[in-house]
């Protein structure tokens, strides 16, 4: 919670308007165990260190969730990665994005797609280099702090499940 609510409250790359209570948190991991991977970073340098007082343990999060509920959709699924605001530029994103596909392909699944904001460039930059492509832009879909965003959409197809 300390690394997805930050951006809940302070910025655009969350579409959730409200934080998440450790409940909500609990319940949403549960329903996520079973079917679709998620990595987590964790932080094995810093004893208390660089990221705060309370020696932050998880640095980051990489996450698949179902893209659309019907059937057809079943191998494709929709990727999120969040890192610790104190633990960005070291690389964390993508060793667990590249671990993510990796991890989704031995899952089965066929393709992932990030729908991120159109401003978060290092979002983009990340996707692009663990070889996502742009397929499309979403022009003023959602509305935060009161401005409208566009989300730009990227897909990497994982190569063994062409067939």
């Amino acid at each position: 919670m300390n690394i997805y609510n930050p951006e809940v409250i302070e910025t655009t790359v969350s579409f959730d308007l409200v934080p998440r209570t450790l409940a909500r948190q609990e319940d949403w991991i549960r329903a996520h165990m079973a079917a679709y991977p998620c990595i987590v970073a964790l932080n094995d340098d810093d004893e208390v260190g660089e990221l705060g007082a309370r020696g932050e343990r998880i640095i980051g999060f990489a996450v698949v969730s179902p893209f659309r509920d019907r059937p057809a959709y079943a191998t494709t699924v929709e990727n999120s990665v969040y890192v610790h605001r104190q633990a960005r530029g070291r690389g964390v994103g993508e060793v667990l994005l590249r671990e993510l596909v990796a991890t989704a392909g031995e899952s089965g699944f066929h393709s992932l797609i990030a729908r991120i904001v159109g401003e978060n460039d290092g979002s983009i930059r990340l996707h692009e280099k663990c070889g996502f492509t742009l397929v499309g832009t979403e022009i003023e879909v959602g509305r935060k702090h009161g401005h409208w965003l566009d989300v730009v959409e990227y897909q990497y197809v994982i190569p063994n499940q062409r067939s």
